[in-house]
């Protein structure tokens, strides 16, 4: 009568199943290790680097239109109280996009323009027209191919770029 052990040879030619599952888990073992060795992660290469996030051109671009409106400014300090809050709005922007992508938002030091702009008041916010709208429609170009989690804060900077096409009419 048999007792119900499960490593007794039926037969002289049988394989107990304890050498069965040892051959199956050693084969398991062997392909697993052949397919991480295929994933190079035992070759000691570095990783590559990974893709830019593809909000970074708008964080870079919210730094930049900041950057603006402090060179306006100091073209034209009597265009302060208009263009101050506009440019903390983008230095807002600027702060949650390099949150969502993590990292910092001091690429380069925002406030410290290159040197200030020349022009007339009148032209000053003429171009910084023509830079808010082109930042606006990439703002929107960034929504509309954002993942769900992204697109409203990408809706909100957009919409904020438009109110700011207004204050500068």
């Amino acid at each position: 009568m048999l007792s119900g052990r499960t490593t007794q040879r039926h037969g002289t030619d049988g394989h107990s199943r304890r050498t069965v599952l040892r051959v199956g888990a050693l084969v398991t073992l062997a392909g697993t290790g052949t397919a991480l060795t295929g994933c190079d992660l035992f070759d000691g290469q570095p990783a590559p680097d990974p893709a830019p996030d593809p909000l970074a051109p708008l964080l870079s671009g919210a730094l930049d239109l900041a950057d603006r409106y402090a060179a306006a400014v100091a073209a034209a300090p009597e265009l302060a109280g208009r263009l101050d809050p506009i440019a903390e709005a983008h230095r807002a922007h600027a702060a949650e996009l390099a949150r969502v992508i993590g990292t910092t938002p001091s690429g380069r030091p925002s406030g410290s323009p290159s040197g200030p702009p020349a022009g007339t008041p009148a032209q000053l916010l003429a171009d910084l027209r023509t830079a808010e709208q082109q930042g606006r429609d990439a703002a929107v170009r960034a929504c509309t191919e954002a993942p769900t989690e992204r697109a409203a804060l990408l809706g909100s900077i957009a919409a904020a770029r438009a109110t700011h096409l207004e204050a500068l009419r």
